[in-house]
């Protein structure tokens, strides 16, 4: 069972938003279109790192990074990667990766069999989910149960919001709706869990006004600011980042499509301030996963 093992003092930043795209068999987490046609989007042939790969790229930056799949069995009609066999190999690499768990929502009462078990016997830290990729509505009543569930175990759902390169350029985007993943779509969970810590990734685009207010209302919502290069980032995302929401802003890179490298590198061309950089790079994370605990 996975139980963190990272020195906070040791490490410069924790990434939260490291996709497994690939495992050790060589199973892919997208069908082989889907794959193509995001690698065309994101201009990127680069290879897609198994964890034990993750692991060491991570070590030797002196970084953390929250690690996941999206399981979406039932709109993909692909086998998802195993989110147990991520948290057992986290558990080997505990020093420097987090594990999140996915389930697929549609499945309903496994779904929530599943997400007890990977909390319970593999000790995931948290759950990530793709509402365009998974085809669902976050905010219908039919998922209240698992995001009860979740609330009760104590671990932040994460979930992508805003525009997708995911089946970018396919006929019918693959039939993936984009606005599943309006932000807006999480305030009613945000309400009536305020226990549960909603991470939104991504800055929101075209939605951003709604994620930024979404936070700024619900104290127990949070941003990451993965899947684009800090130099792109919208005005005001990095105004709120800089005050009000100093403190619920987290460091994310969409790796392997982004690497930390290169986003600590354009976050220098940013007005993001320099003493409010600490708490989103590494700080603000810390406290959300209650690593410092």
């Amino acid at each position: 069972m996975y139980q963190p093992a990272i020195d906070i003092d040791a490490i410069t930043a924790i990434d939260v938003h490291v996709h497994i795209e690939v495992d050790d068999h060589g199973h892919s987490s997208l069908p082989a279109p889907l794959e193509a046609a995001a690698s065309k989007y994101f201009r990127t042939d680069g290879p897609r790192p198994a964890i034990e790969a993750v692991a060491r790229y991570y070590r030797e930056r002196r970084m953390a990074a929250v690690v996941f799949t999206v399981d979406a069995r039932t709109q993909l009609r692909h086998p998802p990667l195993s989110s147990t066999e991520i948290a057992r190999a986290a558990a080997d690499h505990a020093d420097v990766l987090i594990p999140f768990g996915s389930v697929d929502p549609r499945t309903g009462e496994a779904a929530l069999e599943a997400a007890a078990r990977l909390v319970e016997d593999e000790g995931v830290r948290g759950f990530k989910f793709h509402p365009t990729v998974q085809g669902f509505d976050p905010g219908d009543e039919q998922y209240a149960p698992l995001w009860a569930l979740i609330a009760r175990a104590g671990v932040p759902a994460l979930f992508h919001t805003g525009q997708t390169g995911i089946g970018a350029g396919l006929p019918g985007g693959y039939g993936l709706r984009l606005g599943l993943s309006n932000p807006m779509r999480l305030d009613p969970i945000a309400a009536d869990f305020p226990d549960l810590q909603i991470i939104m990734a991504h800055p929101s685009v075209p939605w951003q006004d709604e994620a930024l207010s979404v936070a700024t209302h619900k104290p127990n919502t949070w941003i990451d600011l993965s899947g684009w290069s800090p130099k792109y980032f919208p005005a005001e995302l990095v105004r709120h980042a800089n005050s009000i929401l100093k403190h619920r802003v987290l460091f994310g890179t969409d790796y392997p499509l982004l690497t930390p490298d290169r986003w600590l590198r354009d976050v220098e061309t940013t007005d993001l301030k320099p003493d409010v950089l600490p708490g989103i790079v590494k700080h603000n994370a810390a406290r959300l996963l209650r690593l410092t605990e």
